[in-house]
């Protein structure tokens, strides 16, 4: 077999292979940036009282979306900028969703890798080196991702120093850990087995195959419990918690949880009841997959 030396070809001064061409190729294949099967959801995509997104791309075994920004040669301050604009006002527009920003370069350089990489730590952030390379009569492109996204530890890892009963009796009241008791007996009545497991800055479950944290609760001094569940974000579901009458917090993105404030007298009341009741039974079939 003959060995062929590859020739890597600037797109940037290319006469004929433009941004518009790189454009096209992703367009008709968006897997050469490497970020799987994702499917194309828009193009030149155009963001109020800003400019255009180069590409929206989604996965839809995940409900994530990609807000992708192209950039012939090397990156540079207003790309990086521009991109996260984007990544912004999408995320804001369509909250059900989770968003990554996605820097697509020739030349990702050090001095920008560094900063990207300080973005990282706050932002879901993906930087993408792509190259054309000649072999022969053939240009090919080649996607490296210089810089992932920041992984982000589970609940368990970020707050998971035991404690027992006794320390929430310390820390809350006895109100809001009967709350607590009654939120796990209504657990017990899908899955029986579970136990609750306490922990320092939370009171998570745990049964036969270990940490199952479906179902998150924080008692307070007070007579609430903040109870978060691991349900996917759908209208219906928060509209169900709004006319509830239930306490709800913003729905976190990051853990994907509904947040809500339950206290006795919510249980009390069978439309309230009825309504957490199902919440538990969505985080549990979730997580039971």
């Amino acid at each position: 077999m003959d060995f062929v030396k590859p020739r890597y070809v600037s797109l940037k001064s290319h006469p004929t292979y433009r941004e518009s061409w790189l454009h096209e190729r992703i367009l008709e294949d968006p897997s050469i940036l490497g970020l799987g099967d994702l499917d194309v959801r828009d193009s030149e995509r155009r963001q109020p009282g800003a400019g255009r997104l180069d590409l929206l791309l989604s996965d839809p075994e995940s409900d994530t979306r990609y807000e992708v920004e192209l950039q012939l040669g090397a990156t540079d301050e207003s790309h990086i900028i521009r991109t996260i604009e984007y990544w912004d006002v999408e995320r804001k527009r369509y909250p059900q969703y989770e968003h990554v920003a996605v820097i697509v370069a020739e030349d990702v350089t050090n001095r920008f890798l560094n900063v990207i990489g300080l973005f990282n730590q706050a932002i879901p952030l993906i930087a993408i080196q792509i190259k054309a390379v000649e072999v022969k009569d053939f240009l090919t492109l080649v996607a490296t991702q210089v810089l992932g996204r920041a992984a982000l530890g589970t609940v368990e890892e970020e707050e998971g120093e035991p404690a027992d009963r006794a320390f929430w009796e310390r820390k809350a009241s006895e109100t809001s850990l009967g709350v607590c008791d009654e939120i796990v007996s209504m657990v017990n009545s899908i899955t029986p087995e579970i136990q609750p497991k306490y922990n320092r800055h939370y009171i998570g479950l745990t049964g036969p195959d270990g940490v199952q944290n479906f179902v998150v609760m924080r008692p307070r001094k007070g007579e609430h419990v903040l109870v978060e569940l691991k349900i996917p974000y759908s209208e219906d579901t928060d509209r169900s918690i709004s006319e509830s009458g239930l306490v709800q917090l913003p729905y976190d993105r990051r853990w994907s949880s509904f947040r809500v404030r339950i206290r006795k007298s919510d249980l009390d009341l069978d439309r309230s009841r009825a309504v957490v009741q199902d919440l538990i039974r969505q985080a549990y079939d979730h997580y039971t997959g």
